[in-house]
């Protein structure tokens, strides 16, 4: 496990007033999204860290659950105009808490302390477990109304209940975040993904719903191009609506880059890259999504759908019961479990299981078409002539996108394949995004190796871009250069002796270097291979010895003068201590008096 890797935990609501508990929820989202910015550090999505939200772990089986070395804890408390939060670093394995913090702020100036607060846990990270490039700022001032702002606060608190009760309380929120100020990013964006949700999961009118989704988005890009969020929204209706796959596959690709622990658009994009056969980058980009993302079903789901499309049926299978465990009207882990049983030969199961779903969750196209399939594939010869008429049957209907995906997969599985892609050719006209779904999908195998395949998986598909994960990106600084820095810190060390000041931190001691923290932190692990906890508290360590053997300082207690060699923690010095001289400081002082 890499040490660049961290959850923030729910902070805890200290206030007396319970309903703040809006508040400590979007505090722990803040921070959450500001060091989501920072590249090369693996954050722990919402999802995955709210779901240990009011349960009692020890820390070591969180930080295992989540895949990360360090734990952030923290309570917030309200009281009147003031804030009181507070903050603490973890390193879960050890149980060793080598930071924390107390801020107490006004509450007109919540943005200005989220910012503060992400810079120092950021800065504290960096110190204690390497190098990793920081913005000089990673919280935006989003209004300068709190009254919408709390607001906001309250409605992302609703939004994330994932019903559409909540649903609606948000969206009014939302709105009325914007009839006090109309240029608040987030909530354009808050209304995008809410009414996504409503059109997907058919509690509004379909089109209806994804209009006012595409409308808010596109206020959402005109005030920031850049926001993810939005991209992620449009890469979403340019699929589901306008069915335009390369139009989706660019808004996704922006979505990861302006923000690569965005696991919504990392599962998006694993999605994409699986429809187009391209296993591998669809893997990279799932990876990312169940790192930053481990207990959340959707990324579940996801693996289980890459299972399944890669040949590992059976996997896939064990997945989606799990998916189906905790939420039985999962409607994707529903359809993609009858497809494995399909492709497993297992149809008189597949018919049981579509058929005792409720009504209202399935949606009739996808009953008949598994049906049908079912039928064609268990060699049910009976049952095949009126099942497969009535698909071939409702599937002139040009909004029927269920049936005529499923048409193109029965007369592959019926050896058909002229029909097939006679078939095909006059779907595409329809523009079905449930035909980029069925197209490459294994229910269509057969098709794989007749050379039309390829001919329509380029017009379905495009061709995509070659797109390189991780870019490489050129050293901070160039050798001649990093060898004066280097000199000049060392001097400064020799002559200054800044480590014997407690409080001192990278950006502290960057300042009297006067270069840039991320190019002295780049200096210390690139060329020195210490991170600058190693690296300063070795000169403390080192300073302690000198002292502790003086007989002149025989009256000082060990930690007295660890204090004085600049140690401010009575750990922290027992820690590095045994870690650079191998012994504890008592077992050193005996040694050296033998």
């Amino acid at each position: 496990m890499t040490a660049h890797t961290i959850a923030v935990l729910p902070f805890v609501n200290m206030s007396s007033d319970k309903e703040n508990e809006y508040f400590s929820d979007g505090i722990t989202e803040e921070i959450i999204t500001a060091l989501s910015r920072i590249e090369n550090l693996k954050v722990t999505s919402r999802t995955s860290s709210f779901y240990f939200k009011n349960k009692s772990f020890p820390l070591k089986e969180v930080a295992s659950q989540l895949g990360v070395a360090i734990i952030l804890e923290g309570s917030v408390r309200v009281s009147g105009t003031m804030l009181r939060i507070t903050a603490q670093l973890i390193q879960a394995e050890e149980d060793f808490h080598f930071w924390s913090e107390t801020w107490d702020r006004k509450l007109e100036n919540i943005f200005e302390t989220q910012d503060e607060i992400s810079l120092i846990i950021a800065d504290k990270l960096r110190e204690q477990f390497g190098h990793f490039e920081i913005s000089d700022h990673l919280v935006e001032k989003q209004t300068d109304n709190l009254d919408a702002y709390e607001y906001s606060l309250r409605a992302r608190y609703h939004f994330n209940k994932w019903n559409p009760q909540d649903a609606e309380m948000a969206i009014d929120l939302w709105e009325k975040v914007l009839a006090l100020d109309p240029h608040h990013v987030e909530s354009y964006v808050g209304l995008a993904d809410a009414y996504g949700f409503m059109a997907t999961t058919g509690f509004m009118p379909y089109v209806e719903a994804w209009q006012k989704t595409s409308d808010y988005t596109q206020k959402a890009l005109a005030l920031n191009p850049r926001h993810a969020g939005a991209h992620y929204q449009l890469a979403n209706i340019s699929f589901f609506t306008n069915a335009d796959f390369q139009e989706a596959f660019q808004h996704g690709l922006k979505a990861v880059e302006y923000m690569p622990n965005y696991p919504e658009a990392q599962q998006f994009m694993s999605f994409l890259y699986i429809l187009a056969d391209e296993t591998q980058k669809s893997w990279e980009h799932l990876s990312k999504a169940l790192e930053i993302d481990p207990l959340n079903q959707e990324t579940l789901f996801y693996k289980a759908y890459y299972l399944y499309r890669t040949g590992k049926v059976e996997d896939a299978l064990d997945l989606l019961e799990q998916c189906l465990h905790h939420n039985p009207k999962n409607i994707p882990a529903i359809i993609t479990k009858c497809y494995c049983l399909l492709i497993l030969n297992r149809s008189g199961e597949a018919l049981d299981f579509i058929h005792a779903q409720p009504a209202e969750i399935i949606v009739p196209g996808d009953k008949l078409g598994i049906t049908a399939l079912a039928h064609i594939i268990g060699g049910m010869e009976n049952q095949v002539k009126t099942s497969f008429n009535q698909l071939l049957e409702e599937s002139q209907n040009p909004m029927a996108f269920q049936q005529h995906s499923y048409l193109f997969q029965a007369y592959a599985q019926k050896g058909k394949n002229d029909e097939a892609f006679n078939w095909l050719q006059k779907a595409m006209e329809l523009k079905s995004s449930i035909l980029l779904l069925g197209f490459s999908d294994p229910l269509a195998g057969p098709l794989k190796r007749d050379p039309r395949y390829q001919e329509f998986r380029v017009k379905m598909y495009g061709i995509l871009p070659e797109h390189t994960f991780a870019r490489k990106k050129p050293p901070l600084l160039d050798e001649q250069t990093a060898r004066d820095y280097q000199a000049l810190l060392l001097q400064h060390i020799s002559e200054e002796e800044p480590f014997l000041n407690p409080q001192l931190s990278l950006r502290s001691l960057a300042q009297q270097l006067q270069i840039h923290p991320n190019q002295l932190s780049w200096l210390l692990n690139e060329k020195l291979g210490k991170n600058f906890n190693e690296f300063i508290n070795h000169y403390r360590v080192e300073t302690f010895k000198g002292l502790a053997t003086n007989p002149s300082n025989s009256h000082i207690s060990l930690i007295g003068l660890a204090y004085e060699s600049g140690f401010n923690s009575k750990t922290v010095f027992n820690t590095y201590f045994k870690k650079e001289v191998g012994m504890t400081p008592k077992e050193f002082l005996k040694a050296s008096k033998a």
